[in-house]
């Protein structure tokens, strides 16, 4: 009788609906992949085989497999929100364990670690002291301790000196109140070993064709000058530079040695102008801003204008991601089926890119899963329909007299 055969297609047209119950409940679950019932069909056989006329005994589940398609990726005003387009997961550490996963929510946790909400912490390629990216995996920690400050130890000046400018007679003795004692000047901002800053003046004073004098002023005392600087008939400086400054700035911070390359510095016969003034120094400051480039490197911005490069995004990618195990909260862990996952940069191989501040979005499509709840459920209810049938004609059967 067809009782059981009936059966097991209710029971498979009920594991259907599960798995496309799971879809639709995760539409909206960042980073979550759908899954389909694939299914087999079931013959008793014995020691011969399947003979050529024989029926079937039922349906079974064979698999439910994951589809790894992209979701749509969808932007945020977080810049810790990541989104991978293309192939691969995120390495996470959940406390010794590795964790692979879609969805990018990150925050920052207590000890400045970049976690998920199960606090499972990010992993990347680590960066040295100089910024440039290692092999080495580790944590994304970002550090919220003020910056070291830089003491300025060169200027490069950019100028050009008006060639048509007049000759200052030598019997005018050089004075910065004095506005006739000079020609032009200029000032930039330097900074001592404790970060304090210091207002720098630079003037300019003619004492001959192709000849001038630069004076150097630093919070209003005078720390070099006169230095001079010839230039060529052609207007490109000939001589004086670099000029060398060795002075003690005020507040208790060490003694200074700064060096002033003029060598782009020219004389044409156009008025004074300065294209740039260059100085390596900068004061302490704070984290500000985390940047993170489609290429999953990842720099941290301060306050006092300067950079750090922390690591780089590692994306895991897999030879067979259905072969992945499920762990639950968009998490998947590595199996023999999977194979061992290949760790790359963002953008290298099969890995996909980073986009930051989005995230990607549930891959279930909504219409497409009505439509399957719409066939599992008239598949359960012609099986139902079977065993009704079935059950009319074991009561004939059973009523013959």
């Amino acid at each position: 009788m067809p009782f059981r055969t009936a059966l097991s297609g209710l029971n498979a047209a009920s594991g259907e609906l599960r798995v496309i119950g799971n879809n639709v409940a995760n539409a909206s679950t960042v980073g979550f992949k759908k899954s389909r019932a694939e299914f087999a069909d079931i013959f008793a056989t014995s020691n011969l085989g399947v003979t050529a006329n024989a029926i079937g005994t039922g349906v079974r589940i064979a698999s439910v497999s994951q589809q790894f398609t992209q979701g749509n990726i969808e932007f945020t005003d977080n810049n810790l929100d990541l989104a991978i387009s293309g192939q691969g997961f995120f390495l996470l550490n959940d406390n010794g364990i590795n964790v692979y996963s879609r969805a990018g929510q990150f925050g920052v946790d207590r000890d400045g670690y970049v976690v998920n909400s199960q606090q499972q912490q990010l992993t990347i390629f680590q960066a040295d002291a100089n910024g440039n990216i290692t092999g080495a995996t580790g944590a994304l920690q970002l550090d919220r301790s003020d910056i070291a400050p830089r003491a300025t130890s060169s200027v490069e000046v950019r100028a050009n000196l008006d060639a048509s400018a007049s000759v200052i007679p030598s019997a005018t003795t050089f004075s910065p109140s004095d506005a006739t004692s000079y020609n032009n000047s200029t000032s930039l901002t330097i900074y001592d070993s404790l970060g304090s800053p210091h207002l720098t003046t630079l003037y300019f004073r003619k004492t001959a064709s192709n000849t001038w004098d630069q004076y150097m002023y630093v919070d209003g005392a005078a720390v070099s000058g006169p230095d001079t600087l010839t230039f060529s008939s052609t207007g490109a400086i000939s001589g004086g530079t670099p000029i060398s400054v060795s002075f003690t700035p005020s507040g208790g911070a060490a003694a200074m040695n700064v060096t002033l390359d003029y060598s782009d510095t020219s004389q044409y016969g156009s008025p004074f102008n300065v294209n740039a003034l260059v100085q390596d120094g900068f004061a302490t400051g704070r984290l500000s801003g985390i940047d993170i480039n489609d290429t999953g490197v990842i720099t941290s911005r301060f306050t006092n204008g300067q950079s750090r490069t922390l690591g780089q995004v590692a994306i895991a990618t897999f030879n067979n991601p259905q072969g992945l195990r499920q762990l639950g909260d968009t998490g998947w862990a590595e199996t023999f089926d999977s194979g061992a996952p290949l760790l790359g940069a963002p953008g290298t191989g099969a890995a996909g890119l980073i986009q930051s501040g989005a995230l990607e979005g549930s891959n279930v499509d909504l219409t497409e899963q009505l439509v399957g709840m719409i066939t599992a459920q008239r598949n359960f209810q012609a099986n139902a329909q079977v065993i009704s049938t079935a059950d009319t004609i074991t009561q004939t059967i059973i009523n013959i007299r």
